[in-house]
């Protein structure tokens, strides 16, 4: 297959013309790069030069595209329960918040928009207690924020009604009440009440209407959905909420929106207090970092691999310029410069590491964009199982391939490649004739 690939590129180099317009080096280190060599270990290194640069550029791209795919599942959870830009105000009390609601959607790029009360409660069920953040919502404005709908393992959103005291709890947290559906979970606030005994936490009975799990332990585990009429009179909010989440049509454009729109609310100052607008980058960014930075090592590290594998080119060079230390002299006398002899041997590496990088290419997005069928295949055949469901939440690898990671990759792998031909091209020029045909 290589010989044929050799062949196919100096059979369109000679029909379309180009050697006439760069000159004899081009055509003579393609020429050398297809000839049949009498050393075969030229022919050996060359050859797992290319293969080492092709199975290094195939795995960069499609770990590069592994690891995209799992950001964007990761990020697709976290959009599941949170939104993408959040409004509140000082000590996260947002009295006018009809006004922010209503105007939201006269701006650019919002396409829903919906109130909510969060605080800090204590669940009890039985003789479980657990910790857990309480979010007051508009089911059906919710529902247009957030995918909770599509989280839901039992029941729905809309189960949610003002005055039922109904509450919907994450699937971790339910667990570890022990509570079902149906049953009567105790919502502690930590706000007291006064009573003539001393100050006590204020209580109250909700019943468990729903379940839903999005899959991040931080809300499966610590998230529990109430209706905001419901939180209002627990937590004593009167009209106020906490604030209101925005949907936009593009996640991405979210900071952007966020800091927009923390500077027109605050301009000019406003007397009840300051507005804050975050995104969901800055609820996440940790984790977002933290990935970004191991996406970039990985980056690195793989690099590495195509880059000894390039510099095997050194290697074929070398031996290459040795086999061919009488034609190089022979060019000289011939008035070949140093500078083209120097051009015939890139030119003779070159080609090796683009060979090499477009197979990797090939292969690796090949791969990447089958990677659904070639895992499972794998599992099948060797009766194994990658991802455990029960540990990760999923149980498919995911793949996203992004053409600006192939495209830099190739460029990278080519610019490695093009750089190992540079030293040994540079002794090939350095050949004294006289010296190469004393014992010709």
């Amino acid at each position: 297959m290589l010989k044929k690939i050799k062949s196919f590129l100096h059979a369109l180099y000679l029909e379309s013309g180009i050697s006439n317009l760069v000159g004899y080096e081009l055509f003579v280190g393609m020429r050398y790069t297809r000839a049949k060599r009498n050393n075969h270990f030229i022919s050996f290194i060359s050859l797992t030069s290319m293969i080492g640069i092709a199975l290094g550029v195939a795995a960069l791209i499609v770990v590069l595209s592994v690891m995209n795919g799992f950001q964007k599942d990761l990020r697709a959870r976290i959009l599941g329960v949170a939104s993408h830009v959040e409004i509140t105000g000082t000590n996260n009390l947002l009295e006018d918040w009809r006004t922010i609601y209503e105007s939201s959607f006269k701006r650019e790029h919002v396409l829903a928009s919906a109130p909510y009360i969060t605080a800090q409660a204590m669940l009890s069920y039985g003789q479980g207690v657990q910790g857990a953040i309480i979010r007051g919502i508009l089911p059906a404005a919710e529902d247009k924020v957030a995918d909770l709908g599509k989280n839901m393992k039992v029941g729905n959103l809309n189960d949610l009604r003002a005055g039922e005291f109904g509450i919907i709890l994450g699937a971790d947290l339910a667990y570890n009440l022990g509570a079902q559906m149906g049953d009567k979970v105790v919502v502690m606030a930590p706000q007291g009440q006064f009573t003539p005994t001393g100050v006590v936490p204020r209580l109250k009975q909700f019943t468990v209407v729903g379940l839903f799990q999005a899959g991040m332990q931080q809300y499966d585990a610590g998230l529990a959905l109430i209706h905001m009429e419901d939180a209002a009179k627990l937590y004593r909010m009167g009209d106020a909420v906490s604030g209101v989440r925005l949907k936009l049509d593009d996640l991405f454009i979210a900071p952007q929106v966020a800091q927009e729109y923390s500077a027109s609310l605050n301009n000019p100052p406003n007397p009840n207090g300051t507005y804050y607008a975050f995104d969901w980058t800055q609820q996440q960014s940790n984790l977002f970092k933290a990935i970004k930075m191991e996406k970039r090592v990985m980056f690195i590290i793989l690099t590495l691999i195509v880059a000894v594998a390039a510099f095997n080119i050194v290697s074929t060079l070398v031996m290459a310029v040795t086999d061919k230390r009488a034609d190089i002299a022979i060019m000289r006398t011939f008035g070949a410069s140093p500078g083209s002899i120097m051009l015939i041997f890139i030119v003779q590496g070159a080609l090796i590491g683009m060979i090499g990088t477009i197979l990797g290419a090939f292969f690796g997005i090949l791969i990447a964009l089958n990677i659904d069928v070639i895992i499972p295949f794998i599992e099948g055949l060797f009766h194994v199982q990658f991802l455990e469901k029960d540990v990760y939440q999923i149980s498919e690898v995911p793949s996203e391939l992004v053409w600006l990671d192939v495209i830099t990759i190739v460029i990278v792998s080519f610019i490695l490649s093009l750089f190992a031909t540079l030293y040994p091209s540079w002794r090939a020029s350095k050949i004294n004739p006289a010296e190469a045909l004393r014992y010709e």
